[in-house]
């Protein structure tokens, strides 16, 4: 029997090239969006470019400028007070997020339709963002705030980050009006989704847990009939306080109802048990 191919490592040098790229890809989708489909019509979704939107409107300051006088000494700080290695690649997303802002603040808007601007906007700075983060990287801005703040004060980070953002929608309330406030919640909502999708992707599996009297029947089912491996782990009956094995076997979407199929077919008493897996990593799936 042949011996499975085993893909050699990536050169470090390659690797960090293609991550810089992403880093770069990622804060120019986020840039194009927040000028083309934020910024004019006054969307302040949240963040340093929503702070931005907002000083253009109250005082006409440069937009670009703002999000380099904001982004840069939260770096600094975070790295002194944090005690973190950031990175060159956060520091190079930190510092050319608002570069390609400036690049392409005179891009004419994409839609006059604030709605839609709030729904595509949100869209591709989430897109950028995720590209960012599979860079190994972020691009600053009031997460790190965030991170500093949760540092001092007894609050999940999520909530945090969430106060920071909330603050920042609120005040484009009072500025601009409550549909504009509406607006932006659409698009930071929107921001949150997508990132989870560029990180996530389509590719989600099933991690099925089993638990069966005829528990050697079925493993050797899975493992004959539908190639992938399981795990045999040990539980406790709540009830009965009684040792039970439990089978686990993650498979893709589309095996899912012959897995089901073969229980149904070994033991029709059987307890099953399927949830989303997502990133899932090793021989048969992602390498």
């Amino acid at each position: 029997m042949m011996a499975k191919y085993r893909r050699e490592p990536m050169p470090v040098y390659l690797v960090n090239i293609i991550e810089y790229t992403l880093v770069l890809i990622g804060a120019f989708f986020v840039a194009m969006a927040f000028n083309v489909f934020l910024l004019p019509h006054e969307i302040a979704s949240g963040g340093v470019a929503g702070i931005s939107t907002i000083t253009k409107s109250l005082f006409g300051w440069e937009p670009s400028l703002v999000q380099w006088l904001l982004n840069v000494p939260l770096f600094i700080l975070g790295v002194v007070i944090l005690g973190k290695n950031f990175g060159a690649k956060s520091l190079v997303g930190t510092v050319m997020l608002p570069f390609f802002v400036f690049l392409t603040r005179d891009w004419p808007a994409a839609t006059p339709d604030p709605l839609l601007g709030a729904i595509f906007g949100g869209m591709c700075v989430g897109l950028g963002i995720g590209i960012v983060f599979k860079g190994k990287a972020s691009t600053g801005g009031i997460d790190l705030a965030a991170q500093i703040f949760h540092k001092f004060i007894p609050l999940p980070l999520g909530v945090c980050v969430a106060l920071f953002d909330g603050l920042i929608v609120l005040t484009a309330t009072f500025v601009f009006s409550i549909e504009q406030g509406l607006y932006a919640l659409i698009g930071l909502f929107i921001t949150s989704r997508t990132i989870d999708f560029v990180q996530v992707g389509l590719n989600t599996s099933k991690n099925v847990l089993i638990i069966t009297d005829k528990i050697d029947e079925v493993r050797q089912e899975l493992l004959m009939d539908v190639d992938r491996g399981v795990t045999v782990l040990n539980g406790t009956g709540g009830y009965t306080d009684q040792e039970r094995r439990i089978i686990m076997c993650v498979v893709g979407q589309n095996e899912f109802s012959k897995v089901t199929q073969i229980i149904r077919r070994v033991d029709s008493k059987a307890f099953v048990v399927a949830m989303n897996a997502t990133e899932v990593l090793g021989e048969g799936f992602k390498t």
